[in-house]
């Protein structure tokens, strides 16, 4: 009796946890329409978008214990980027010109931000706890190669085509560059999941913790549900709080590419504290596995997905980098590259890189 008495509690209590509750309320929000000039819920609307991003994260990795490691990294990067995606169309498709170059700057922050921030960010945790930590410098050497061919197509090209001129691809430019993304992408899941798989499992921490985990049918048919709805309202919400959010930093006199920035660190919250935590527990290839995948899939998927977005509803799409950004972008992953091909890391690598994040936000509102 007491057992059958016990069930249905559970389930009740299970609808009152906070990454089921909040993306229910985040819906009833925006469909209530109190969101249209008021100061007040846009802000709440603001809280509820970081959490409701922290409960996709959070259901992605229930579906992702299923399958186990490296899946569940992979699960968790793609999810990301969906959201990415989703938000950087919906507001390309409506915005027309004025978001040109809105998924250029979206994705090169969140490259920058992974690069520098959550990377240097591990790093500078980890060394200062444990003094050294080590990992597969194989691993590192895979995702550091496909990372600059990608940069190099996708955002250092279009500034010095001569087909089309500004910082754009051709038609045919696009499609190859599509083509050249999804290709070396590919050819790195395939690496991380079957060929390779050995080099992203190294630690004995993290080997016990690619074992698939078990997981309910129920469970796993309500994580999939609100997996679902919190990527739904978080894109809304994203869409309705970009015009506001682009209101107050051009108030401010600061650069719309600021928002980029904002937008992108927002997205990738969870998946740094998530890196920053494995760095913490001395799982230090999980959290590099975290970060370089996401880095990844959040160029080697967005851009693709946007390009073929801008040619089917044909609205204008900016690539190419200035020269600032450029030499910015390639110190870091340079600086990235030099931290960790030997395998061993220290808090010192850390520093650097949370510099050059410094940098980097310094130099986008002074150029």
């Amino acid at each position: 009796m007491v057992e059958s008495g016990t069930k249905p509690t559970a389930s009740i209590r299970k609808l009152y946890e906070w990454t089921t509750s909040i993306p229910l309320f985040a819906c009833l929000l925006y469909f209530s329409g109190l969101l249209d000039n008021n100061l007040l819920f846009q802000g709440v609307a603001g809280v509820l978008l970081v959490f409701c991003v922290m409960s996709a994260v959070h259901h992605s990795e229930i579906v992702a214990h299923r399958v186990g490691e490296p899946y569940g990294t992979i699960i968790l990067a793609v999810s990301i980027t969906i959201i990415e995606v989703a938000i950087i169309i919906s507001l390309m498709v409506t915005g027309g010109e004025r978001y040109a170059s809105f998924a250029r700057d979206t994705v090169y922050a969140a490259v920058m931000l992974l690069l520098n921030g959550i990377v240097g960010l591990s790093l500078f945790i980890g060394g200062r706890k444990y003094h050294t930590q080590t990992f597969s410098p194989h691993s590192v050497k895979i995702a550091l190669v496909s990372l600059v061919s990608i940069v190099a197509f996708t955002m250092i090209l279009p500034t010095f085509t001569r087909s089309h001129a500004g910082p754009y691809y051709t038609e045919a430019q696009l499609l190859f560059e599509v083509f050249a993304c999804l290709a070396i992408y590919i050819g790195f899941i395939s690496a991380q999941t079957t060929r390779h798989r050995e080099y992203f499992i190294t630690d004995q921490g993290d080997a016990e913790h690619g074992a698939a985990r078990p997981v309910s049918n129920k469970a796993l048919v309500i994580s999939l549900v609100f997996l679902l709805i919190s990527l739904m309202i978080v894109v809304l919400l994203a869409k309705v709080l970009s015009l506001p959010l682009e209101q107050l930093v051009v108030h401010y006199g600061l650069p719309k590419t600021l928002v980029g920035i904002i937008i992108a660190a927002i997205i990738l919250l969870p998946e740094g504290i998530a890196s920053v935590n494995a760095a913490r527990k001395n799982k230090i290839q999980t959290s590099l596995n975290l970060a370089l995948g996401s880095a990844l899939a959040s160029i080697g998927l967005t851009i693709p997905a946007v390009s073929i977005a801008s040619y089917i509803y044909d609205f204008p799409l900016v690539l190419g980098l200035d020269i600032l950004s450029i030499i910015l972008l390639v110190i870091s992953i340079y600086t990235v590259m030099i931290s960790l091909i030997g395998g061993r890391s220290n808090a010192v690598y850390g520093v650097v890189l949370l510099v050059n994040l410094v940098a980097y936000v310094f130099l986008t509102i002074n150029p």
